[in-house]
């Protein structure tokens, strides 16, 4: 390890290791793989950064943050140290630049996305590379019993395995038991190489306040001007409420802004550069806000609703005090929140009838197709998420193999005239190229072409055209910009479609329950009079040896009482509301659960077109469970 100590002085300019970090990096460095469990802050990526230093071969870091990585690479870069990105902000030619990088053995570390490992010419480059550390960044996205299952996360222990990879590391800072155990069996990590530092940081003070919905802007408002100059955030559940918080704040002389994902880009960054300046001191934010951002001073993290799981919990408050200072981290516990928070976690759930004919209609395809996941969402009204999980659970399960993504359509304009790329070439090619610009559809300045029609038009390869529009772009004689992404399969067996079927309804079922009993355990912990960071440690697999005694909890003993939540008996006036939407006979809400979905306000692939209607969301302060009961009773079913 004194190699390391001096990487970690000479190129990171630090004097010592963090708690943990010492004995990843040392089973890292020995060949062995790791999991790495730390809470937020904790120093989790110079586990991978250094050893990527001194391990032979390249360290491919798979993370779903953009913003992570692009500070990660950039301050590695302002180390002298050899780092990339590929993410989907990338243009061709740094893509490109990227790949020469790496064939040319010039890069010690590439940070990717976890869709960029379906692209099957970047898998085969990785084919043919020495890969000596895999680190799978927020790594309970592996696991379907973890709070924030990604499809594309399912597949990483097979790829990891398929491009030889020495060692892997895999870091998050919310891994249950269950979760750090399932992560271990997929990557074969011994239960010795689980290195899991404490979850209690005593920086931190965590409050719970009882109030019902009327109360929450006044307490926030005390809490926010009574340290103006702090640096805060304010955490709610819907982009329309980040927005309306904001301004309410703004109105109370409080430098806030919203920040959600439904912001433009250049938007949203320039309000995280407000705040990493200290020019806005209170960001009000969907969960989209804070996920890889570097802010140490944060003094106060709030929730103005209430989290969605203990994991979301944990993270979000992991945000404050990374500096080491007093943080005051406040959950305002309004049962009332729950019907929301419930009502995403229905709207999630397919219809098992629209989930089976998806698969059959999948299967139907022949033995190699091509598909758009965006077409399936709404053909079958199932959302892009749920489409994708059910396509992983296919090729895992070995009734489908991935053949990679590729756009179906190209934009192209020309740099030169069209008559001067033609001579330039003699007379077979140059016949080519004209059709394959005549098959396309000429704007006033683009050309669209629809690669794959055009190959049947012409009786060429597909793969014929691609390299001749990738050939005349890096000629400087048109540029392209590209888009319909489509995914390519290949159907490896016919199974038992109805067990099938059962089989993935039942996964999503499952699912669903999971994320309700998430929600009750933020209920339990918001009403437990037992000391906070302890109940939190405990959920999480550690131990607080005694109380913290600055939570609520310790500051006040006893148990607390939520308000309890509105009366939920539908009027009159709403059950004539489920008939008269009935009546209509509306072909996107055929089904029950289609029904109950509007009717709650879920907007759903096939009913995006219908949101304008009287009835959509009229029964939003509902539980959807009862919402659906009633639709089914109403239809004769229940």
């Amino acid at each position: 390890m004194n190699t390391a100590l001096d990487t970690l002085r000479s190129t990171f300019g630090l004097e010592a290791f963090r708690d943990g970090q010492r004995a990843v990096i040392d089973r890292l460095l020995a060949g062995e793989s790791a999991l790495a469990v730390f809470p937020t802050g904790g120093g989790k990526s110079l586990c991978y950064q250094l050893p990527a230093l001194l391990i032979d071969g390249l360290t491919l870091v798979v993370s779903p943050l953009i913003a992570l990585m692009q500070d990660q690479v950039a301050a590695l870069q302002a180390r002298g140290i050899a780092a990339a990105r590929l993410d989907s902000s990338r243009s061709g030619d740094e893509v490109r630049e990227v790949y020469r990088q790496l064939r040319g053995g010039e890069l010690k570390l590439l940070y990717v996305a976890p869709e960029r490992l379906q692209n099957a010419r970047f898998l085969s480059l990785l084919q043919g590379l020495q890969i000596g550390l895999m680190a799978v960044d927020e790594a309970h996205c592996i696991s379907e019993w973890g709070h924030n299952f990604r499809p594309d996360y399912l597949k990483l222990a097979q790829l990891a395995r398929e491009i030889r990879v020495q060692r892997v590391l895999a870091l998050t800072a919310t891994a249950t038991p269950s979760v750090a155990e399932d992560i271990c069996r997929q990557f074969g990590i011994p239960s010795a190489n689980h290195i899991q530092t404490g979850f209690y940081r005593p920086n931190l003070a965590l409050g719970v306040t009882p109030c019902r919905d009327d109360e929450k802007l006044p307490r926030l408002i005390r809490g926010l001007q009574g340290s103006p100059q702090d640096a805060s955030i304010v955490y709610v559940t819907l982009q329309q409420q980040a927005e309306q918080l904001a301004t309410q704040l703004q109105a109370a002389g409080i430098r806030a802004r919203a920040y959600h994902a439904g912001m433009k880009p250049e938007v949203r960054e320039a309000i995280q550069n407000e705040f990493m300046a200290g020019e806005v001191s209170t960001v009000v934010a969907t969960i989209a806000f804070g996920m890889g951002i570097d802010k140490a001073d944060i003094r106060a993290v709030y929730h103005y609703n209430l989290p969605k799981s203990l994991e979301n919990y944990m993270q979000e408050i992991g945000r404050a005090g990374r500096d080491g200072e007093p943080s005051r981290c406040e959950l305002l516990a309004c049962p009332d929140d729950v019907r929301v928070l419930e009502n995403f976690t229905y709207g999630d759930t397919p219809a098992p009838e629209h989930l089976e004919a998806l698969i059959r209609h999948l299967l139907s395809l022949g033995e190699a197709f091509d598909i758009a996941v965006h077409d399936l969402s709404n053909r079958f009204d199932i959302r892009p998420l749920v489409i994708n999980t059910v396509l992983t659970y296919l090729e895992l399960e070995g009734v489908i193999a991935g053949a990679g993504p590729f756009y179906s359509t190209y934009q192209v304009r020309f740099e030169v005239p069209q008559e001067q790329v033609l001579a330039g070439y003699d007379a077979a090619r140059a016949d080519f190229l004209q059709r394959m610009f005549g098959a396309g559809k000429q704007g006033r300045i683009w050309l669209t072409l629809d690669v794959t029609e055009a190959a049947e038009a012409l009786g060429e390869p597909r793969e014929r055209l691609l390299k001749a529009l990738q050939y005349l772009e890096q000629q400087g004689s048109i540029l392209t910009q590209v888009k319909g992404v489509r995914q390519q399969y290949r159907r490896l067996q016919t199974p038992d479609l109805a067990a099938l079927g059962a089989r993935l309804a039942q996964l999503f079922v499952r699912r669903e329950e999971q994320s309700l009993s998430r929600l009750q355990q933020v209920l339990d912990y918001a009403e437990d009079g037992r000391c906070l960071p302890a109940q939190l440690c405990g959920y999480f697999g550690d131990v607080l040896t005694e109380p913290c005694g600055q939570c609520s909890s310790c500051l006040d003993p006893g148990p607390r009482t939520l308000p309890a939540q509105e009366d939920t008996a539908l009027s009159g006036a709403q059950r004539s509301a489920i008939d008269a939407l009935i009546a209509e006979g509306q072909e996107a809400l055929r089904h029950p659960r289609q029904l109950a979905r509007f009717l709650c306000g879920l907007s759903s692939p096939a009913t995006f077109r219908l949101r304008k209607h009287a009835a959509y969301g009229c029964l939003a302060d509902q539980p959807f469970r009862q919402v659906l009961s009633e639709v089914e009773r109403r239809l004769g079913l229940g």
